[in-house]
Order: C-alpha cells, then structure tokens, then sequence
C-alpha cells in the first residue's frame, strides 16, 4: 500500500499544532515535576493559534479518511512496532528524533481512529528482540487482543526478561460489548458463500472452536447455496468444528431474520462447557438428510465434494 499518508499523518503528532493538545493536558502541573524532554515538547503548544489547530484537524480529517479508505479491504495492516532500536546514550543524546522514529510505522494510529496491538515477534539475528503492531479499524480491539493472544501461543515466548512462560490462553466467555456471540458451523463460516451476512454487518471473528461431543452434522438436500443441519443428540455424537462470531445486536436482528427454515438460532454448547448461541436445525428436516458427522465439519465435507 502507499505509505505516504501514513507517514504525513504520523509527522502532525510532533510537528504540528496537535502539539497544543498535550499542553493543555498538562496544565496546572507543576513543570518541575515533568521531565525535561516532555516539558519542551509540550511548551511548544503556546506558539500554535486557533487557526492552526483548525488547519490541523482539517488535514487529520483528509488523511485519515484516505488511511480508512486505504485500510477498508483489509482485516489488519501488519508493520514492525519499531524500525530500530536505540541505546540508552543514544536517546539521551537525540529523544525527540529517536521517539519520533520510533513511531514511524504507528504514530498516525489515534489521529486516524484506529485500533492497534503491539506483540513480540522473537529475536533478532543479534541477539534483540523484534515485534511487530497489529493495526484495524476503530471498535476492532477485542478481535485484536483474540489474535495477540493466538500469536503469542503459537510463538511460545517467555515474558520479557522473566524467563516465565506466557500463561495458557483461557477462552472468553463474553461477547464483545454490545455484541451476541455466534457459532456458524456451514455457509457462513469463513471463506464459505455466506460469510458476508457477517462481515457486512461488521461481525467479527473470536476463534475456531469445536462443538461438545453431542451433536451430528448433516448435509441438508437441495439447499442453495449448500447448508449443513446440526442436531444435538443423547447418543453417538460428535465435536463438530465451529466458528465463533461476534455480531453487533443493532444487527443481529436483521442476521436472524435471513435464515430461512429449517435453521434457526438456538442455545449450542462447546467443546469446553460454554453455551452460546448457535444455528440449530428443525428436526423434520434430517430425514433423508445425509450424516456428515465423520467428515468433523462442513468445509471438510465441502472439500471431499470438490475433490469428486
């Protein structure tokens, strides 16, 4: 992508009349109690005038509706946290620039309202330590912090100098704020035809789970495009794969209103004891349905049926 808004973005925070922000920020406290560094940087604001700061917001609204428009068809930006790192005679000797520099791939972040995570990404061929930042659009945050806590599962680093191991993951069992959490198990689920029901209704993705060892997955016939049933059952069930999703309530009316019988929304119970809701099938509708439970989910069946 083209860089160059970011970064024009990213100066104004230093730079330019957003300076005066701080400034006021910190008025009333006494200056001998903020470092000296701090306290030259945010003297600066005294020297901007009202103009300024309208001229400045003027080119924030610009530049971030441009990054919003640029970042729209994305899930995250990945870029390096840092771009290098500094010793501690080096930012003693050039804070204000070293600072700067260091924010080169981030500092435009609350300027153009967006959301970000910082997580490690292991060690440098130096022996230092490298990360990388996570950057989504606003009210993206928990979506965020469910990726960051995957990564760092999957990177088995310790906790910074402690050498301890980072804690197991224990899975959410709330929603997002103002959300209803979701299990989708066919058409919906990710890369699947009707996926866009939930993304277009700013749904997000929690995790991929897998049902408790109650349930049996059917292929429901004549169905445009294809949709499973899941049955819940007292004997000879199975964990059937799931997706979990986060879906906005201002929405999830309208989400529920599009699915046409025989599914439904009900109570669906996972692998690890939580209940959520979940799509459900009217049990009229498994006669003659075809039990696909080996298959353990529906993109697994979905791919043997390509493969044939």
């Amino acid at each position: 992508i083209d860089f160059a808004p970011f970064q024009q973005l990213a100066e104004q925070l230093y730079y330019g009349s957003w300076v005066a922000e701080r400034t006021v920020a910190l008025e009333g406290v006494n200056p001998e109690h903020i470092n000296p560094v701090v306290r030259g940087i945010v003297d600066n604001g005294h020297k901007y005038s009202a103009c300024d700061a309208y001229k400045a917001e003027y080119i924030r609204a610009e530049l971030s509706r441009t990054i919003n428009g640029i970042l729209a068809g994305f899930d995250a930006l990945v870029v390096p946290t840092s771009p290098t790192l500094r010793s501690l005679a080096e930012m003693d000797a050039e804070p204000v620039l070293f600072n700067s520099q260091f924010g080169t791939y981030t500092n435009f972040t609350n300027l153009a309202d967006l959301s970000a995570l910082a997580v490690p990404a292991g060690m440098r061929a130096d022996g230092l330590p490298a990360g990388i930042t996570l950057i989504a659009p606003a009210w993206h945050d928990h979506a965020l912090a469910a990726f960051g806590q995957r990564w760092q599962q999957a990177l088995k680093l310790p906790l910074g100098a402690t050498g301890k191991a980072l804690p197991a993951q224990t899975p959410s069992d709330k929603p997002a704020p103002g959300s209803v959490r979701v299990a989708v198990v066919g058409a919906h689920l990710t890369g699947m035809p009707l996926n866009f029901q939930l993304t277009s209704r700013d749904a997000v993705l929690v995790e991929q789970t897998s049902s408790a060892a109650t349930y049996r997955l059917y292929a429901l016939p004549g169905t445009v495009p294809p949709k499973p049933g899941l049955a819940r059952v007292t004997e000879d069930g199975a964990a059937i794969i799931v997706e979990l999703w986060d879906i906005p309530q201002a929405r999830f009316g309208e989400f529920v209103a599009e699915i046409p019988a025989p599914l439904g929304i009900g109570n669906l119970q996972l692998a690890d004891g939580r209940w959520v809701k979940g799509f459900i099938c009217e049990p009229y509708a498994l006669a003659g349905a075809r039990d696909i439970t080996s298959f353990g989910g529906w993109r697994a069946f979905i791919a043997s049926q390509q493969q044939g």
